[in-house]
């Protein structure tokens, strides 16, 4: 059986109110619009999830809620909230669906795709995973919880700003 997992950084995040608690900044106006594209390319592509591993983090959610697709099931996860690689492997083992996607942030979500790789992306913004950097693996596995580190082909990666520029209606 193969399994398919989107791993996405969260879109970018508003600075506006420095006062306000990291876990509470909402995307900026740049975030939402990449946001957007993000979730067209990964439908233009078949990208669709059937369950999503998401950080309760207020950008992580709106990352989600912007991407205009939904999975049949929706966890957040504390445990995602600023995870190391470690971590992220440990609530992946926990899912069940065919295809996942994990909603996160760097500097763990880079690490983790690396990680993960059977062979690295020769991406080069693939090492500092900008916002909305997205990766699409592959594995062979029967079920989630014998994933491990290693063992993901890399299918693809993008970034907004690439997915955007490849847009018919950009200038």
């Amino acid at each position: 059986m193969s399994r398919t997992l989107i791993l996405m950084r969260h879109a970018k995040s508003s600075w506006d109110d420095f006062l306000q608690p990291d876990h509470a900044r909402p995307l900026n106006a740049r975030g939402r619009t990449s946001a957007a594209a993000m979730g067209n390319w990964l439908r233009d592509n078949g990208y669709l999830p059937d369950e999503l591993l998401c950080s309760t983090a207020e950008r992580t959610r709106e990352t989600y809620a912007r991407l205009g697709i939904t999975a049949a099931k929706t966890r957040y996860e504390d445990a995602l909230y600023h995870a190391g690689a470690d971590v992220m492997l440990r609530v992946l083992q926990t899912a069940e669906a065919n295809t996942i996607l994990m909603l996160g942030h760097n500097p763990g979500i880079a690490y983790f795709a690396e990680m993960l790789a059977k062979k690295t992306t020769h991406h080069p913004r693939s090492s500092d995973y900008p916002t909305c950097a997205t990766t699409v693996f592959h594995f062979g596995l029967n079920s989630w919880s014998d994933v491990k580190f290693s063992q993901g082909t890399v299918v693809d990666f993008a970034i907004p700003r690439e997915v955007i520029a490849a847009q018919p209606d950009s200038t």
